[in-house]
């Protein structure tokens, strides 16, 4: 329980020193730029999945077919 304390005040305090760094203008350009250079890590990570996604799709889709052909064929042999 006082790990949770600590980590919930730590959190707090976190939020309360971004508050008066984003007071200041140099302060409020760097976390934009923290923020930018986050921005870009999630949308490249994002563009992965996607390719990764469209990949396995495309895999999936080839072994569905050679199931079919194979079944039709099995299929065709047993007439």
């Amino acid at each position: 329980m006082k790990n949770v304390l600590w980590f919930v005040l730590g959190l707090a305090g976190g939020f309360v020193a971004a508050h008066f760094v984003d007071k200041d203008p140099r302060g409020h350009e760097v976390l934009a730029e923290v923020d930018a250079r986050i921005t870009e890590f999630t949308d490249r990570i994002g563009e992965a999945y996607r390719a990764q996604e469209a990949k396995i799709d495309g895999i999936a889709a080839d072994v569905k077919d050679a199931t079919a052909t194979t079944r039709d064929a099995a299929a065709s042999l047993a007439d």
